[in-house]
């Protein structure tokens, strides 16, 4: 598929994805947080990247605070440049970053080993739509580079699509967490 074709086939799919995802907001995610604690679960000692969820984005807080490890939230060091992760507590003081995200005003720079990762969409095989941006898929793509790193998709099950439209450089996913279960691609 063309460069112009593929940008068309994903913004037709963002924009069906934001539909879902509010629709599946409204209805809850509480399941989705059981879920997520129960795999977080096994890697207790390692540093947990979540993010401050924006909009009808799945919360993924209530999992963040309760890991006993370090927990470091994304910041966006500029455009075209991997993720930085600056370490968040429930209690952090928080700024508005870049695209509006909130991030910690101060704290230690952490490079984490289990990011939760925030999408559009995603499909079985592992791959997410995510904003565009590719900010995901360069940090991912640059911490593989050094070191196995687990990239978790958290998201509503009526995110799933049959298939997310993919470029080269699109990272995939190790599992995906939902309200109704974890898929393993």
């Amino acid at each position: 598929m063309s460069g112009a074709g593929l940008a068309e086939t994903k913004a037709a799919a963002r924009k069906a994805a934001f539909a879902a995802r509010k629709a599946a907001f409204a209805e809850g995610q509480g399941y989705a947080v059981r879920n997520l604690l129960q795999v977080l679960g096994g890697h207790a000692e390692k540093s947990v990247s979540g993010y401050m969820p924006m909009r009808t984005e799945i919360d993924p807080l209530p999992a963040m605070a309760a890991h006993p490890g370090p927990v470091c939230v994304p910041v966006i060091l500029g455009r075209g440049q991997p993720l930085g992760f600056r370490e968040w507590t429930p209690c952090a003081a928080m700024v508005t970053g870049e695209f509006g995200a909130l991030i910690p005003e101060a704290g230690a720079w952490i490079e984490p080993e289990v990011l939760i990762v925030p999408l559009l969409a995603f499909d079985r095989r592992g791959y997410r739509l995510g904003y565009g941006g590719g900010f995901y898929d360069r940090t991912l793509q640059a911490l593989r580079a050094r070191r196995p790193t687990l990239a978790i998709g958290y998201a509503f099950a009526a995110q799933e699509v049959a298939e997310v439209p993919i470029e080269a450089t699109d990272e995939p996913l190790d599992l995906i967490v939902t309200d109704t279960g974890v898929i393993a691609p």
